[in-house]
């Protein structure tokens, strides 16, 4: 496989202020646009969250220039390599959250839980008295998870604290396991999900340091536990233990995705239906999904971008962030 560009996954939970993240938005924007990089980096009181890609040498050089802050120095970052861009531009914005759950009285540079080595993993999930808890939506569970796993069948981040309510506390009180292991894509959500139960009152409190993306790197030989590919937030759509693109593509009219028997069945057609939306979209809907997508396959026989094909997530109110 070519290793033409870079993609770093990316984040940190740090106190920042306010005047702080606006100056800071600044330098990125001119050092990421001088460097050629694309992506996104969300800014915001609570720290840092990111993907971005690029050259090697330039990814390299905006993760030093993160790193040279001392509160930022031991900040990971998952790489993967890809022949293709697979975002459009390069964005830097301010958000309340770097990771959206609604909560702003949790602080997770403050107070999270155990982190567990993608080396201990493995022990840990498969003790009998361990609860496994996957913090992702429900549309990247059905990509891959790792078995056992609790799937709280969210359709956004924000929804996982009245999942924690409303199932995961009476569960809990039934079934009086000794330690929670939660885990999502790259660590943000399962970090900040432990924060929130610790707040919470929840005891034994445990997540996948670098989450599903720094296991597979660990096990990239033997894949380890996990099952499935693991679904990312951008045009690659699902990595496999590799680390590489896996056999998942994107449904174009609802963003969802899709395996390749569902490509097959009589519901597909590319750009324009899948089987999870072919009952919720209109004629007329569908009559303009089949326009965008002539547009785009007319851009692609020119070897441009059509913008009108977003990435899993963008502007779908799902409470997605980068890096996640």
């Amino acid at each position: 496989m070519s290793t033409d560009l870079a993609v770093a996954a990316f984040y940190q939970f740090v106190d920042y202020g306010l005047e702080e993240i606006i100056s800071l938005r600044q330098r990125l924007l001119d050092f990421g646009q001088a460097r050629g990089l694309s992506g996104t980096v969300l800014l915001a009181k609570e720290g840092i969250n990111g993907t971005v890609s690029g050259e090697e040498k330039a990814v390299a050089d905006l993760l030093a220039q993160l790193r040279s802050d001392s509160r930022l120095e031991s900040m990971e970052a998952k790489i993967s390599w890809v022949t293709r861009p697979p975002f459009h531009r390069f964005k830097v914005r301010l958000k309340r959250e770097i990771v959206s759950m609604g909560c702003a009285e949790v602080r997770p540079a403050q107070q999270v839980g155990t982190y567990v080595a993608p080396a201990q993993w493995d022990a840990l999930i498969a003790d009998p008295d361990t609860l496994i808890i996957d913090t992702r939506n429900h549309y990247e569970v059905a990509v891959g998870s790792f078995p056992g796993a609790l799937d709280p069948a969210t359709t956004r981040f924000r929804d996982f604290p009245a999942w924690v309510d409303q199932t995961l506390r009476p569960m809990v009180a039934r079934r009086q396991p000794q330690a929670l292991a939660l885990f999502c894509t790259g660590g943000i959500r399962c970090e900040k999900a432990t924060a929130y139960l610790l707040q919470q009152g929840f005891e034994g409190v445990h997540h996948l340091q670098g989450g599903i993306l720094g296991y597979l790197e660990h096990h990239s030989s033997s894949r380890g536990l996990w099952e499935g590919e693991c679904f990312v937030f951008d045009q690659r759509v699902a990595l496999n233990h590799r680390l590489e693109p896996g056999d998942h593509s994107l449904c174009h009219a609802c963003r969802l995705p899709l395996t390749p028997l569902d490509r097959r069945l009589p519901s597909f057609e590319d750009g324009v239906s899948c089987r999870h939306c072919i009952d919720r979209c209109s004629d007329a809907d569908r009559q303009r999904f089949r326009e965008r997508q002539r547009q785009i396959l007319v851009a692609r026989s020119h070897d441009e971008l059509h913008l009108g094909r977003c990435f899993p997530g963008q502007d779908l109110g799902r409470g997605h962030s980068p890096g996640t």
